[in-house]
This record gives C-alpha cells, structure tokens and sequence, in this order.
C-alpha cells in the first residue's frame, strides 16, 4: 500500500474522531444546559415560596397592628407598622426584580438548546427553497390579540411553536398571541417573508 492511502486513511480517521468528539462535546452541552435549567427552575420556587412567606408575615403583623391592648391602644405602632409595611415592600420587590432574571435566564437557554436543531433545519430546508423563521411578536403589531386561526396562513406555512417567556408552547387554533412571543414557523421562504409583517410593529406613515 502506498504513501498516500496511508495519508487519506489517517485523514479520514482524523475528521471521523473530530466528529465524534464534536458529538460528545455537543451531548454534554446539552446536559449541563438541561441542568442549568432546572437549576433555575428550582431558584424561581424558591423566590415565589420566599415572596409568599414575606406575604404571610405582613399579614400576620397587619393582624397585630389592628388588634388592640387592654388599655385601647394599638399593639403596633403606627410608626413602626409604617416601617415593616415598607421594609417588606422592598423586600418583595427585590425578590420579584431577581425572577424576572432567573425568568429571562431560562428564556435564553431554551432558546439556545433548540438553537444547534434550527441551524440543522435549516440547511436542509434552504436545499427545497424553504426556511425556518424564528419571529418576535412586537407591541402594535397586527398579530397581538389575535387567534391563529384568525390569520391567513399561506398553505406553505406551518406554526411549529411559540416561546413564551420561558414557556414552550404548542399553539392550537385557538392559540391568541402576545406581544414578546416567540414565533417558530417553517415554510416556503417568500411566504415566511409574507407572515413576518404580522409580527412586527406597524410602521405610521409620512405627514
């Protein structure tokens, strides 16, 4: 066998074992976002139990602060309620402001764990002149408020789904979209075209 069989045979082994590590690296990725996810889906529990036992003990100092002594007056302060009333205000609102992140932070993986498939997808659908579009439902756009059912989809166009916040969900006729949704829709690509303007703000003409 000759020189160069044996350099084609090592090349190939080469791109066979940098695929294969591309794989596994592609594997692990997945499983550390898929903990991560849940991870922080345990943080969002565990800030919605804390803003419900803040919740309950202002409720619990309300009650006191209503209730009065032997002598008339009332247990609580006026002053000091005053000063627990705003010290768990700023306590729950410290901890909503730390879900919103935690919320966004989920959003943003989910995205990205269905990012490397959409990429995939892709490629194979340019191949048949079609695509798949990911759409972002802006604020007075034609689309907000409106059933799926309501629209005109060209015969091309399938919903595949739709992100909500860091929900994933499969949208049925009845489906009524908001502003900020995700729209994942795949079909011909002038027509994906076609739908875009749905989701996007409309723009105000001249004076």
């Amino acid at each position: 066998m000759s020189f160069e069989f044996f350099g084609r045979l090592q090349k190939e082994l080469s791109l066979t074992g940098s695929a294969v590590y591309e794989s596994v690296v592609a594997v692990a990725e997945r499983v550390n976002r898929k903990v991560h996810v849940l991870r922080l889906h345990g943080q969002a529990a565990s800030l919605l139990t804390q803003i419900e036992t803040v919740q309950g003990e202002l409720g619990q100092q309300l009650a006191a602060a209503l209730s009065r002594n032997a002598f008339g007056r009332p247990v609580l302060p006026p002053a000091d309620f005053e000063r627990t009333l705003n010290h768990a205000a700023d306590r729950v609102h410290l901890l909503k402001q730390t879900l919103l992140q935690v919320d966004a932070q989920i959003r943003a993986l989910k995205l990205e764990a269905i990012q490397g498939d959409l990429l995939t997808l892709q490629r194979d659908l340019s191949l048949r002149a079609a695509a798949i579009e990911r759409l972002s439902v802006s604020h007075g756009s034609k689309a907000v408020g409106k059933q799926a059912s309501e629209l005109e989809w060209p015969s091309t166009v399938r919903l595949v789904t739709v992100f909500r916040g860091p929900f994933l969900i499969p949208p049925t006729d009845g489906f009524v979209f908001r502003a900020d949704d995700i729209v994942i829709a795949i079909g011909l690509r002038a027509d994906l075209d076609q739908i875009a303007t749905w989701f996007s703000a409309a723009r105000t003409g001249k004076r």
